[in-house]
């Protein structure tokens, strides 16, 4: 009898479904849709009738004789990096030479940006020849089929955050940290935000009950000090220049503070995702800190930790430095960048969107006087 498979339900594809699920997303008329729209934007509406078939066609070419999630990734690394020359001024990348290719970590990283986060992650990875992570991805980002197998197929496992009752969020925080666990023993590395949500206003801090969740599948053989050593646990700070999506963070902020609420449309969060992915960042650096070793006796205690080196491996920018008032050896190019931002802002939203970029350098500074 096979033995049932307990994360199926959640894990990303393996390499014998990849060919199903290609051939799904070639004739999933949405999904091609969405494709033709975004290649050809002035002539998909009135000429999709013969363009849908030819881009059906096109992708079929590319992706249609592929059987390995590693080929499917390769293909994607190229279009990466034609989007990292389009939308980034610099990519840099500091600590990975001081991990052990080899060894499995469970990256907990700050969170700025819905996609982009993990893919400069794994892109690092990619570029040195290293195994990507399996990436954490909430359930509430997955409303389309076609989104949903695009990123189970680029190693995204899925978060159950519309569990509804104590009972079932339970069983799924507990499958979720189960596969975790499984994954990193497995010799896969994986990567995390460490609380739910993007930090809207620049202020990166971990939320214990992520760790707390990390511990729920261990909490009857290990201590919570002997389950966190062994999840191999790596803070990773992640800087943009330039947030593509800093004036609707900013509105948004705002809008909470006039009317107590915001309310999101339909596909707001896919709409940022497409804004992370082409939108100008500028310089973007990826920090890879320490694996976190020595003793913990609670979740705030290991928060506490990983808030400290992703804070201070965070790479500051111009950007960061123009929005405390700090202008030396800052050009005028770079004043008239950073100025011309706020434009897109709501008029109650533009001292929000100079703190979200100031709030990194303030947090530095505390915590270097502590």
């Amino acid at each position: 009898m096979a033995q049932q498979d307990p994360f199926k339900d959640i894990r990303p594809y393996r390499d014998d479904e990849v060919a199903q699920v290609l051939n799904r997303l070639l004739f999933n008329p949405e999904f091609i849709s969405a494709v033709t729209q975004y290649q050809f934007p002035a002539m998909a509406n009135w000429l999709g009738w013969v363009l849908r078939p030819m881009v059906r066609m096109g992708l079929a070419r590319e992706f249609g004789e592929f059987t390995s999630v590693r080929e499917f990734q390769a293909k994607v690394g190229g279009y990466m990096e034609k989007m990292i020359a389009r939308s980034t001024t610099k990519l840099s990348c500091s600590g990975i030479d001081e991990l052990d290719p080899d060894e499995s970590y469970l990256f907990v990283s700050n969170h700025r940006d819905i996609a982009m986060d993990p893919a400069f992650v794994n892109w690092t990875r990619f570029r040195m020849e290293m195994d990507t992570a399996r990436i954490a991805i909430g359930d509430n980002l997955l409303q389309k089929d076609y989104v949903s197998d695009l990123m189970r197929l680029n190693k995204s496992f899925i978060v159950n955050r519309s569990a509804k009752g104590p009972r079932e969020m339970m069983a799924a925080l507990t499958q979720l940290s189960q596969y975790i666990d499984h994954s990193i023993q497995d010799g896969h590395c994986v990567w995390i935000a460490q609380r739910e949500g993007r930090a809207k206003d620049g202020n990166d801090q971990t939320d214990p009950a992520i760790l707390k969740m990390f511990y729920m599948a261990q909490r009857k053989q290990r201590s919570f000090s002997e389950a966190i050593e062994r999840l191999n646990i790596v803070p990773v700070s992640i800087s943009y220049e330039f947030d593509p999506c800093d004036y609707l963070k900013a509105n948004e902020l705002a809008a909470k503070q006039a009317d107590g609420e915001y309310e999101k449309a339909q596909f707001e969060d896919i709409d940022s995702i497409v804004r992370g992915i082409v939108g100008s960042k500028g310089h973007v650096h990826v920090a890879y800190g320490e694996p976190l070793r020595g003793e913990f006796e609670s979740p705030e205690q290991v928060a506490a930790e990983i808030d400290r080196q992703i804070i201070s491996n965070y790479y500051l920018h111009p950007s960061n430095y123009l929005a405390c008032g700090e202008q030396d050896d800052i050009s005028a190019e770079q004043k008239a960048a950073f100025e011309a931002r706020f434009e897109r802002a709501d008029e109650g939203a533009r001292e929000i969107m100079r703190q979200m970029y100031a709030n990194p350098v303030l947090n530095k500074q505390k915590q270097e006087t502590v």
